[in-house]
């Protein structure tokens, strides 16, 4: 075995009896980047090894311990200033992995870990691949999520290795692939074992050499029929395009304009051969690079990467809690989510409930959510066998005198809360105490406590396994240990964390509120429910607010609302909208009564909702002034919410609301959002709305200081 003469940092090499390993390892850093350093190292090495007669075939993988190539790096992306300099940026990159793909030496890639966007377009330019079998090895090609499309090669080498209809799905979705899923699609050719993988990938590599191995290309018989009908004919192809696009304009509403490149580039390939298709991939690449949707869509990475590193308090020298056990108080909707979050972070739980008959509903619940897991390959059975082992159950306090950390889901009652803060603090006088309220203040709660400074807000969304936030909510008196804790706890359970100061409805709770009021507020006027809804989701919304209030429970929303009413007087009134849905036993699609009807294959409007307001006839509300209004009141509050220094920062306020509301990630959130409108212009609609509808829109008075100063909220 002889070390090679290393020609760069980032790359370290080692022949062995023919075959150079070659380990990419970016010092510095915690996962490997493309850049352009990486990319010119690279092709130093490869004209170095090329000439070395010593070497016969080489094997890329990477040095870091769970990693291969997480994408390129965005910080090189986001210093592109004009379209002309992305579709540079591409060519190079291109350049870089036809390199690889011309090499005569056979070049093999072994992948352990993330394998993304630019690492899979470098692992496609080999000759073969090989992907270890563990759970963190993961293939795919993000770009549209970050407003981008594949630029080194993706959108014309997917396709003419896996097929067109599989290619497009990876490329128009962003999704990514297990191992295994990516051996079923031909996206690699072997699936090994994590500890024998660089020895399997040498042994390929002399393989290759003697000619004893091809990349894997036959096809069953059924695929190469389906490939023969939809890609090699004009009409089929012209189908399967014409059938991504339809789904296309449904998904994205035309808000999201690179799934749309993506497609146009990888048709252009396809029809004009694969140079020109190169070619067509760049210059769209370099169009995207500057538009407004990728600036908001990177920097909202740049802002969930921070918070990533932040640990929620501002002396670096404090450090969180260990926490070995985690009890979680309530086995409902969100409690059993939050169990499963916690046992899949590999966390004990212990669990307690009323009786053994909810105790039960409670493991049913994790189980159910563990075995979707299996079903989608993400774990096996043994994995989930020994996760499910985990979570531990009482109808006592049993073995809560040793967790470090509670998680309260009870019902959203102030005096059973503090009940509850009692009772832990009886059996476990130095635990954390964390409350999943959705509005009441957090100081409120910690009345109950003789150690405040141990009490804090850990405010998940439902479904808590889907829903990325978790919004940790502290008070003067919240330690910062606490508060770190809670935030490590919180990362470790998959969450992106964002820590709040305490206030009746913290952040996210109180933007809601005047949002869903408003579209209360349209429907007493006469709009109709479905038109409502609409118009937001049209704005960009995952959901409109009126099927919002069904899926949160409208019992759920009035005692929101009324904490809110209570703490702001007459801005944060409640429409009596809520109150007549209540009394007539509308609490959304828990009870199957709300706006819509539910049980039935699709899901209505209940028209005997409008019943409920015999003195309102229905009338067409303009779409702009349903956007406006609902979107204003949450931008608004968003802002006070700034002010009055309930947020720490508006990044953390855009985060909050595009993770926990579904706020649009191409217009950034409510603080990029109001940027884009301009201080001036913004006060000036919302004044508008004040003198027709009164208190509810009067503008923030950071707002109105920042339009007099000219001054946005990111500078």
């Amino acid at each position: 075995m002889n070390p090679a003469p290393n020609l760069a940092e980032s790359l370290k090499v080692v022949v062995e009896e023919g075959v150079a390993l070659c380990l990419l390892d970016v010092p510095g850093e915690p996962v490997n980047t493309l850049s352009r350093e990486l990319g010119s190292e690279l092709g130093e090495l490869l004209s170095s090894l090329g000439k070395d007669k010593a070497v016969s075939a080489l094997v890329l993988a990477s040095g870091k311990k769970d990693g291969f190539i997480a994408g390129a790096k965005f910080e090189m992306i986001e210093r592109v200033k004009a379209a002309e300099e992305g579709e540079a940026l591409a060519r190079s990159a291109q350049r870089w992995f036809d390199a690889l793909a011309r090499s005569e030496k056979p070049v093999l890639v072994a992948i352990h870990g993330p394998c993304l966007g630019g690492g899979l377009e470098l692992a496609l330019a080999c000759h073969y691949r090989l992907a270890s079998d563990h759970v963190k090895t993961q293939l795919g090609l993000p770009e549209v999520q970050a407003g981008l499309i594949p630029g080194a090669g993706g959108t014309q080498r997917l396709p003419r290795l896996v097929g067109l209809a599989p290619a497009l799905d990876l490329i128009l979705s962003g999704r990514r692939l297990g191992a295994k899923r990516a051996l079923r699609m031909g996206l690699v050719d072997e699936v090994v074992p994590a500890p024998i993988l660089l020895e399997v990938a040498k042994d390929r590599a002399r393989e290759f050499v003697s000619g004893g191995l091809r990349a894997r290309g036959k096809e069953s018989a059924r695929a190469a029929l389906a490939r023969l009908a939809l890609e090699r004919n004009p009409l089929g192809r012209a189908f399967v395009f014409r059938e991504a696009r339809r789904k296309l304009e449904k998904k994205t509403g035309g808000h999201y304009p690179a799934p749309g490149k993506a497609l146009e580039a990888v048709k252009y390939g396809l029809d004009h051969g694969f140079q020109r298709g190169l070619e067509k991939e760049a210059e769209l690449f370099g169009e995207l690079a500057v538009s407004e949707v990728s600036r908001r869509l990177v920097g909202l990475f740049f802002a969930t990467t921070a918070l990533k590193k932040d640990s929620g308090v501002d002396d670096p020298a404090v450090r969180p809690r260990k926490v070995e056990e985690v009890g979680v108080l309530g086995g409902g909707l969100m409690g059993s989510g939050i169990a499963f979050v916690t046992v899949g972070a590999g966390l004990p739980v212990r669990l307690r409930e009323r009786d053994d008959r909810q105790v039960g509903r409670a493991f049913s619940s994790v189980r159910g959510l563990l075995d979707e897991r299996v079903k989608r390959h993400s774990i096996g059975r043994l994995e989930r066998d020994s996760t499910l082992r985990l979570l531990t159950a009482t109808t006592d306090w049993s073995g809560f005198e040793r967790v470090s950390l509670l998680i309260e889901a009870v019902f959203e009652d102030l005096a059973l809360k503090k009940e509850m803060v009692r009772a832990f603090e009886r059996v476990n006088p130095g635990g954390i105490f964390a409350s999943n309220t959705s509005a009441i203040p957090i100081a409120r709660i910690a009345e109950g406590s003789e150690h405040p400074e141990r009490v804090l807000g850990m405010h998940y969304f439902s479904p808590v396994e889907k829903m990325p936030l978790l919004e940790v909510i502290v008070t003067p008196r919240t330690s910062p240990e606490v508060t770190a804790t809670a935030v490590a706890v919180g990362k470790r359970q998959g969450k992106t964390v964002i820590v709040v100061n305490d206030g009746p409805g913290f952040y996210t709770s109180r933007i809601l509120a005047p949002a869903m009021n408003e579209a209360a507020e349209l429907l007493l006027e006469g709009a109709r429910v479905d038109a409502i809804d609409r118009a937001l989701t049209r704005f960009g919304m995952p959901v409109g607010p009126l099927t919002l209030l069904d899926e949160v429970g409208v019992d759920v929303g009035q005692k929101v609302g009324k904490t809110l009413h209570e703490a702001f007087g007459e801005r944060m009134a409640p429409p009596q909208a809520l109150e007549r849905l209540l009394k007539d036993g509308r609490l959304g699609r828990k009870a199957k009564r709300g706006f819509y009807t539910y049980g039935q294959k699709k899901k209505e409007v209940d028209g005997a909702v409008y019943r409920l307001f015999p003195e309102v006839a229905r009338r067409e509300v303009p779409e702009d002034e349903v956007r406006e209004r609902v979107v204003l009141a949450m931008v608004n509050e968003a802002v006070r919410c700034l002010s009055e220094n309930i947020l720490r920062s508006p990044r953390d306020g855009d985060v909050g609301a595009i993770f926990g509301l579904g706020f649009p990630p191409f217009l950034g959130g409510p603080f990029r959002y109001a940027d884009s409108q301009g201080p001036e212009a913004l006060l000036t609609r919302l004044k508008r709305l004040e003198e027709r509808f009164g208190a509810r829109f009067e503008p923030a008075p950071l707002l109105v200081e920042n339009a007099r100063a000219g001054r946005r909220f990111y500078r």
